[in-house]
């Protein structure tokens, strides 16, 4: 059963995705070359920004208040619903002609940015929604890690003088150091896989502009009917995210003793 479901399926798109005139197309093919540059921005500042966002987070949610418990059931809610109606949401949000967040603006006085008709808006407003989506995720996981810290540690950092800032220089941040790190391999190598945000945000719009390499995959194996192509463009990502699946299985392995 293990070799049909899992083993299969991976040589099968390794036999796909083996003809190396694939890739000399690929690295010949500006909207290839675009989504590599698009695939990076996403995945760097997406998961680094959310990351850092969630460890800030998860401090506030750490106090011990009943409002603040209310809170935290209420910011779940992005993570709890589901991606598609999600991103769909925000995409008509972001509607530059009768969309709510320009509607808000223009009420206002400001300018309407062109949200999802130029490239820098389009992108940034993907990368925006994919860290609404997944921060209240990764600041729950930073939170239990928080809660994990024993209370002994602040103490003593306490009667050293340790507080504020310095009690989260020198105490908070080296005991959620392992898990931090942990936390960005597995979030780089999900997002590297991501194709709702992109889809259902911004379509790949305006002309091609915001693909990654994950929708630009799928267009060419459906859209343009070239399967192996489609295989060659998730292929080509395999150099980053092998090393990131070994360092994440060694790093958890040496938790685990």
């Amino acid at each position: 059963m293990t070799l049909l479901v899992v083993v299969y399926p991976v040589l099968y798109g390794f036999w796909l995705g083996a003809d190396p005139s694939l890739y000399t197309s690929l690295f010949e093919d500006p909207t290839y070359l675009r989504a590599v540059w698009n695939t990076f921005l996403f995945v760097g500042i997406g998961v680094n920004v959310k990351l850092a966002l969630a460890l800030l987070l998860s401090g506030f949610f750490a106090l011990d208040n009943w409002w603040i418990r209310g809170l935290l059931a209420i910011c779940l809610l992005p993570w709890a619903i589901p991606a598609v109606p999600a991103f769909l949401s925000i995409q008509w949000m972001l509607n530059p002609q009768w969309g709510m967040l320009n509607t808000l603006l223009g009420d206002l006085g400001i300018p309407s940015p062109d949200w999802l008709v130029s490239y820098p808006w389009a992108l940034g407003a993907a990368i925006g929604a994919y860290v609404w989506k997944w921060l209240p995720f990764w600041t729950l996981i930073f939170l239990a890690a928080r809660m994990a810290i024993p209370h002994d540690i602040y103490e003593a950092a306490a009667v050293d003088g340790a507080t504020g800032m310095r009690r989260f220089r020198w105490v908070t941040l080296p005991m959620l150091s392992n898990v931090y790190l942990t936390s960005t391999l597995l979030s780089t190598i999900w997002t590297l896989s991501d194709f709702n945000t992109i889809t259902f945000i911004t379509g790949a719009g305006p002309a091609d502009s915001t693909h990654v390499l994950a929708t630009l995959g799928i267009r060419y194996a459906f859209n343009v009917g070239s399967i192996d192509q489609g295989v060659a463009v998730a292929l080509s990502a395999l150099p980053v995210i092998i090393p990131l699946i070994v360092v994440l299985v060694r790093r958890l392995g040496r938790e685990a003793t």
